[in-house]
C-alpha cells in the first residue's frame, strides 16, 4: 500500500525493493481489486474486503476518466495521469474488478462504472462491420497508430488476449446485471472467438489479426492456451446455451491436450514457442503455471481422467519448489531453463496476485464442488 500518495505502490523489484516513484498501472490496480474482492468471497476476511475497497476508491478517483469515460493506462506515482490512452484490455479488467467488488460490497458506484465502461467499449471498440473489438484509442476515443500493450506484442488491431478478457469481464458483469442485450453480446463474442481465435487443426490459439481478420502469425502461447481452455467454458456456461457449452467443452479438452506440448519433465510449463524458428522461449513464468493448474483440473472434472489431475499435482510441486517465494511471499516472476530466478518484478505493471490468487481460489472452490458431489 502507498501510504504517501494513496492506492498501491507501482513496483516492488526482484530484490524486494519498493520503488515509491514507479508509475501506477491500471491493470495492476484492477487486478488487485478483483483478487481481493474474490478472496473475500472465500475467506470472509475483512482485511481482504478493505484492500478491495482501497483499490476501488483509488481507481474511481484517479484512473477513471470522468471527462471522456475511459480508464487511464497509467498514472505518475502521485496519482496524476501519465499515459491517457484507452486500452480496451485495461478497461475490461476494470469491469472485471468493479463487478467482483460490487458482488461483495453492493457499492452502487462500482456497478455504474462497470456499466459505463461496457457501453464505451461497445460504442467505440466494437467493429460492427467485421465483428470483434479494436485494441486501443486516444483519451477522447480517436484512432491511434500504436495499439500494443507492451513491446513484445504485435501492433495489430484485434488480439486474442483482449477478446478473452472482454468476454471474461462481460460474463462477470452479467452475473450482477442480468441485461438481455449484454447476454446476447457475450454469446456473439463467444461465436467470434470460436470462429477466429481457436485453431482446431493445431489445438492452439491464434493471437493477432488485422481488422479484416487476416491473421498475423506470431507465437504459440501455452499460458493463454490453457487459460482460454477453462475460462471460455466458464463464460459459455453463463449463456445456458447447450450447443455453445458443448462446443466450448470440446475446445477445453483440445486446448488442454495441446498445452501438454509445452510441459517440461519437471512439471513446469514453458512460456512460448516461436513458430518462425521453432524454438522455445525457455522460461517458465509464474502465470502460465497458475493457469495450467485450473485448466488441467477443469479437464479432470470434465472427463474424470486422473491423468489431468496428476499433471496438476506435478505442476503444483514445481511451483512450490521453484516459483513460490517461501521467504518473502508471493511468486517469483519465473525461472530460466537453468532454474535461476528471472530477475523481474515481484509486483508491478504486469505482476500482481490475479493469476496465482485466482488459481488458488478456483482450485479450492472446485475441490469443494467435487467433495459435495
Amino acid at each position: 500500500m502507498d501510504t504517501k500518495n494513496g492506492g498501491f505502490i507501482g513496483q516492488i523489484d526482484s530484490n524486494e525493493i519498493i520503488n515509491i516513484e514507479a508509475e501506477k498501472g491500471s491493470v495492476l490496480n484492477a487486478r488487485i481489486l478483483w483478487t481481493f474482492s474474490s478472496a473475500y468471497k472465500l475467506t470472509k476476511n475483512e482485511k481482504h474486503k478493505n484492500t478491495a475497497k482501497r483499490a476501488f476508491d483509488y481507481i474511481f478517483s484517479h484512473f477513471y476518466d470522468t471527462e471522456f469515460g475511459g480508464i487511464f493506462w497509467s498514472l505518475h506515482s502521485n496519482g496524476t495521469p501519465k499515459d491517457t490512452k484507452n486500452h480496451i484490455y485495461a478497461i475490461a479488467f476494470v469491469i472485471y474488478g468493479m463487478t467482483e467488488y460490487y458482488a461483495v460490497s453492493k457499492e452502487r458506484k462500482a456497478l455504474e462504472v462497470a456499466i459505463d465502461l461496457y457501453k464505451k467499449i461497445q460504442k467505440y471498440s466494437f467493429d460492427s462491420i467485421n465483428k470483434g473489438y479494436l485494441e486501443a484509442f486516444t483519451q477522447n476515443w480517436k484512432n491511434i497508430d500504436d495499439l500494443r500493450l507492451s513491446d513484445k506484442d504485435a501492433n495489430e488491431k484485434k488480439t486474442m488476449n483482449t477478446h478473452l478478457h472482454i468476454v471474461e469481464a462481460y460474463a462477470n458483469l452479467y452475473k450482477v446485471w442480468k441485461d438481455k442485450s449484454l447476454l446476447k453480446i457475450i454469446i456473439d463474442l463467444l461465436h467470434v472467438i470460436d470462429t477466429h481465435f481457436i485453431n482446431e487443426v493445431t489445438g492452439h490459439l491464434k493471437l493477432f489479426f488485422d481488422e479484416n481478420w487476416i491473421e498475423k502469425p506470431d507465437v504459440i502461447s501455452y499460458g493463454h492456451d490453457i487459460e482460454a481452455a477453462w475460462l471460455l467454458l466458464q463464460c459459455a456456461e453463463i449463456s445456458q446455451d447447450a450447443t455453445l457449452i458443448a462446443r466450448y467443452k470440446m475446445h477445453a479438452i483440445q486446448l488442454t491436450n495441446s498445452t501438454k506440448e509445452g510441459i517440461d519433465e519437471d512439471g513446469g510449463l514453458w512460456y512460448e514457442l516461436d513458430l518462425q524458428s521453432n524454438q522455445l522461449i525457455a522460461e517458465k513464468h509464474w502465470w502460465p503455471q497458475a493457469e495450467l493448474m485450473i485448466g488441467f483440473f477443469n479437464a479432470y472434472q470434465l472427463t474424470s481422467d486422473t491423468a489431468y489431475l496428476d499433471t496438476v499435482l506435478k505442476n503444483w510441486n514445481f511451483v512450490k519448489t521453484y516459483i513460490l517465494d517461501t521467504l518473502n511471499g508471493e511468486w517469483y516472476w519465473g525461472i530460466n531453463a537453468d532454474y535461476s530466478v528471472i530477475k523481474k518484478d515481484k509486483a508491478g505493471f504486469w505482476k500482481c496476485p490475479y493469476h496465482n490468487g485466482r488459481a488458488c481460489i478456483e482450485i479450492i472452490n472446485r475441490i469443494k464442488t467435487i467433495k459435495n458431489e
